[in-house]
């Protein structure tokens, strides 16, 4: 049977290579191993593909809307749903001013003035606490 693992003459010229040091019982290292030489590819591809995906997983949870576990993360998440409450707000104002005179005091123009007036008072407690 031939050998997956190429020597360092045989791999792709890279820009650069970061060795990676892996500790596992030796069963779990013999089972890796049998495992690649059963699917023929590398042992280096198929720890290079997991680190890979990984890697994007990391990444995208640390860049996901929920990551608030620094001061940073967190001002920059009230500042962006400071953002959107202020667009909603002047959705809601421009839908009010639209209403027509003779539905002025009606119950939909009465609650599109609560709304803007709930969305005011939210944008004001929000920017008083992060200013």
């Amino acid at each position: 049977m031939e050998s997956v693992s190429k020597s360092p003459s045989e791999r792709k010229p890279a820009p650069r290579y970061t060795q990676v040091k892996v500790s596992v019982a030796p069963e779990t290292a013999a089972a890796f191993k049998a495992n690649c030489l059963a699917r023929g590819v590398s042992m280096t591809e198929e720890i290079s593909r997991f680190m890979s995906v990984q890697s994007e997983k990391n990444v995208a949870v640390k860049s996901g809307a929920d990551n608030v576990e620094t001061r940073q993360h967190r001002r920059k998440a009230v500042k962006a749903a400071i953002a959107r409450i202020a667009a909603v707000m002047e959705a809601e104002s421009r839908y009010k001013d639209c209403i027509p005179e003779n539905l002025t005091g009606s119950r939909l123009y009465d609650a599109a003035e609560e709304t803007v007036s709930a969305l005011e008072a939210a944008l004001d407690i929000l920017n008083e606490a992060y200013e």
